[in-house]
């Protein structure tokens, strides 16, 4: 994914590496960044920030545990409307508009941030609309380009079974989501229109003759999109729920859908894992602490061919690494005669809110950045020089990244997300955890309120350390 990187680093650094950071500079070649906001986070108190917000999520707990009733979640209908288009007919409609990316990733410019398919899949698609179903529930539900041709095809072949695959769960979506992770954070380049475009479509077709063969209602537990956005949806304030032809908006304290839902198995586990040890393994990769680690200079980082065997085997034992301390967290805290396999299922819930909560805040710069090209790129879609928007040469701009005010905005709007899931997350997990212990007191919460005060700080932290790559 095209993010912008750090290339610089700050004062805590030796005078050693003075020299080598002043050829950085000075030499002349490509530049390789579009922003310095680390640079400049370096100088702000984010020691400070990262004590305040462990704090804050201790004290909500220690609050939480010694209340009389645990956190309750309450939704209420607001209205109802009418479906304006048919899921199926958009649908199909969001197909075709697949179909044009795909071809303009294929024919068009192979730059990056002019190209149209990769703002989409990496700016659009994976950062924005992730925070809008943070805020306005599961809108993937509205755009997701299968369901439509897959009730069409079975029609036409007159094909009503099922090839058993629905007895798998989760773990389709799992091996999908492992693979698109693999793609985004270890490959060579994720981010080439044509390389981008070759797997999109791919994936695409493999999921329409999957679909197919299963059935359009598989799409909700084997498609690795449709879970995760179904899944982080479940925390947002506002949602619409389908009801025959109309939509019913909901609205409630964020979480409400998570109170509600069913535990989950073992596969949805393995996936809501999965996301939280991905997009912090991305995070983390991108380190001096990770590089160094490995053996890698981080001012002279040799690209990406360089750490593909070493990253892949990272990404897999930050997964492995996430899920112990959570499964162990359960088990440390359960009351006696409670099993683990009973108690993860519900307790795993609350930990949805952490998992979109730092995708958010860890892909906001991505998003201020990018965004711009997307918007410049989705006015000239085929690269004719046209403005379709009337946006000006040159309209797209970093400089609020340059200064301490810019940089201080987004580092404290990041810092707001993360401590705000991690809040949310433990509040879910008093509730779920009174759920368990019988609606008594769940004084056995401790251990799960050390690992979210550790996550908390770790998120943060990697928000603030000096990046390369």
């Amino acid at each position: 994914m095209n993010r912008p990187r750090l290339r610089l680093i700050g004062p805590s650094l030796p005078g050693r590496a003075l020299p080598a950071l002043l050829v950085l500079v000075l030499a002349p070649g490509p530049a390789l960044a579009h922003a310095s906001d680390r640079m400049v986070i370096l100088t702000l108190p984010t020691g400070w920030y990262m004590v305040g917000a462990g704090v804050v999520v201790a004290l909500t707990a220690a609050a939480g545990l010694m209340a009389r009733h645990p956190p309750g979640f309450a939704a209420r209908p607001l209205f109802s409307r009418s479906v304006i288009v048919p899921r199926a007919l958009a649908s199909l409609i969001a197909a075709l508009v697949w179909a044009g990316l795909v071809a303009i990733g294929l024919y068009g410019t192979r730059d990056p941030l002019e190209n149209l398919l990769p703002l989409t899949v990496w700016t659009l698609l994976w950062v924005g609309l992730t925070l809008a179903c943070v805020l306005f529930g599961n809108l993937w539900r509205d755009i997701e380009p299968w369901t439509g041709p897959v009730r069409a095809l079975r029609r036409l072949l007159g094909w009503q079974g099922s090839i058993g695959l629905s007895r798998l769960g989760h773990w389709p979506a799992v091996a999908g989501y492992l693979g698109f992770a693999w793609f985004e954070i270890v490959s060579l380049s994720p981010a080439d229109p044509a390389v981008l475009a070759r797997v999109v479509a791919g994936y695409a077709l493999l999921i329409l003759v999957l679909a197919v063969a299963e059935g359009e209602g598989w799409l909700a537990r084997g498609e690795f999109l449709t879970v995760y956005f179904g899944m982080i949806a479940r925390i947002a304030p506002v949602w619409a729920e389908p009801q025959g032809g109309r939509l019913r908006i909901m609205a409630g304290w964020p979480g409400a859908q998570v109170a509600a839902m069913a535990p989950l198995g073992a596969s949805a586990m393995a996936f809501v894992t999965l996301v939280l040890a991905s997009v912090s393994f991305d995070g983390l990769s991108e380190t001096f602490w990770w590089l160094a680690r490995i053996g890698i200079n981080p001012l002279e980082f040799p690209g990406r061919s360089a750490v593909v065997a070493v990253n892949s085997a990272g990404l897999l034992a930050a997964w492995a690494l996430v899920s112990g301390l959570i499964l162990g967290a359960i088990r440390l805290g359960l009351p006696r005669g409670v099993a683990v396999a009973a108690a993860a299922g519900p307790l795993m819930l609350s930990f949805l809110p952490i998992a979109a909560g730092y995708h958010v805040a860890h892909y906001l710069v991505a998003l201020l950045t990018n965004g711009q090209y997307a918007l410049v790129a989705l006015g000239d879609p085929f690269a004719r020089g046209w403005s379709l928007f009337g946006l000006p040469e040159h309209w797209v701009s970093f400089g609020f990244l340059a200064t301490r005010a810019g940089v201080q905005a987004v580092w404290t709007a990041q810092f707001a997300v993360i401590l705000g899931a991690h809040l949310l997350a433990v509040l879910l997990g008093l509730m779920l955890s009174a759920r368990l212990a019988g609606g008594r007191r769940p004084g056995t919460h401790l251990p799960m309120t050390v690992l979210m005060v550790g996550y908390t700080v770790f998120g943060l932290w990697l928000l603030s350390s000096p990046a390369a790559g």
